[in-house]
């Protein structure tokens, strides 16, 4: 007899009873005949049964636990394997290699002919509704993968495994929304709550011997029950208006602490420069008054008239006219016209 799992493989019909075929042909056979004919038919009736219980086939996705007078004895892969006929041997077929899923606060109904998915309009609010830890309410829909990566520990070693897997899952999710604030589920958190229920799922499936191999978890839809929806738009838009003015704010930081941090470095530039042209300058100054004191020990009357010629040199262009006047003169003698050619240069030009 080939046996199928509930929900995850399939099953194939079972060979007729013997003992009513028996029975049957029994009472159909004259009295009086042959014991020899009976037994003839029996026998080919034996075979046929033979021939269609030894064989069972095991489809690609499939993989098949064989047991023999109850006890496990191995897994087949898929193909066309052979068995011991007469119930000796059962098969039960488990889809190990397809993705199963359980859907928490929704239900999937088909897919429509342009390829939509139809789900059911029934509301499955003893699942989705769940407390957040500052205490507000909120709708979480989400979906568990999953797959068969053991079938003997998936059959055998919990008595309602999908049962189990529904109870281990939403009470995971409803743990680590209670953990978050709500605005969290609804915004940033989804991403974490995904990888930290997948995690704890698994652990716990993994400490039971389920079997079970967690693919992912995937919240669906997040959002708040219909009773504050409005409430929780108002909240929303206030958020977005104060992010909004935030950026603003960050934006003019970003504009003036660059431009007064470029004016405080060219002021501090402009005073280093300035301070290091005073410093060469007096140094240029200190050098020069030494080399001319030295100059001056040996030679006291030449340096004194060098000096004072210069100085003459320096102020003389910036006084004008020099006139000498001499008692009983009849005007006065120009003696020195230092600012002649600057003037003969200037009228030239004009």
């Amino acid at each position: 007899m080939i046996q199928s799992v509930k929900g995850n493989g399939r099953g194939q019909p079972g060979p007729p009873d013997l003992f009513e075929l028996m029975k049957k042909f029994t009472r159909r056979l004259p009295s009086g005949k042959g014991l020899s004919s009976g037994i003839g038919v029996v026998i080919l009736i034996l075979l046929v049964w033979a021939g269609l219980t030894c064989f069972y086939t095991v489809q690609p996705e499939e993989r098949a636990v064989v047991k023999r007078f109850g006890a496990v004895i191995g897994i087949t892969d898929p193909g066309l394997h052979f068995k011991i006929p007469f119930g000796v041997d059962q098969v039960q077929l488990v889809a190990t290699e397809r993705v199963l899923k359980q859907e928490f606060g929704f239900r999937t109904q088909g897919t429509h002919s342009s390829g939509r998915t139809n789900y059911s309009e029934q509301a499955f609010e003893d699942e989705s509704l769940m407390l957040t830890g500052d205490l507000n309410m909120i709708d979480v829909e989400w979906v568990v993968q999953y797959r068969i990566a053991d079938p003997i520990k998936f059959l055998y070693e919990t008595r309602e495994p999908t049962r189990t897997l529904r109870d281990i899952a939403e009470s995971v999710m409803r743990r680590i929304v209670g953990n978050m604030l709500g605005s969290e589920v609804l915004t940033i958190g989804r991403v974490e709550i995904q990888k930290q229920a997948t995690t704890e799922i698994q652990e716990i499936l993994s400490g039971y011997d389920t079997g079970i191999h967690i693919n992912t978890v995937e919240m669906q839809d997040v959002v708040p029950p219909p009773a504050v929806q409005p409430a929780f738009n108002e909240v929303n838009e206030a958020r977005q208006e104060r992010e909004r003015m935030i950026n603003e704010a960050q934006k003019q930081v970003n504009q003036r602490i660059p431009n007064a941090e470029g004016t405080a470095l060219r002021t501090v530039a402009e005073a280093e420069g300035y301070a290091t042209e005073r410093v060469n300058r007096a140094e240029g100054e200190s050098t020069r008054f030494s080399a001319v004191l030295r100059e001056y020990r040996q030679v006291p009357e030449v340096t004194r008239t060098r000096l004072y010629l210069e100085t003459l040199n320096d102020i003389l262009p910036n006084i004008g006219q020099v006139l000498v006047v001499q008692d009983g003169q009849v005007g006065p003698l120009p003696l020195l016209d230092v600012n002649r050619q600057g003037r003969q240069a200037i009228g030239g030009d004009q």
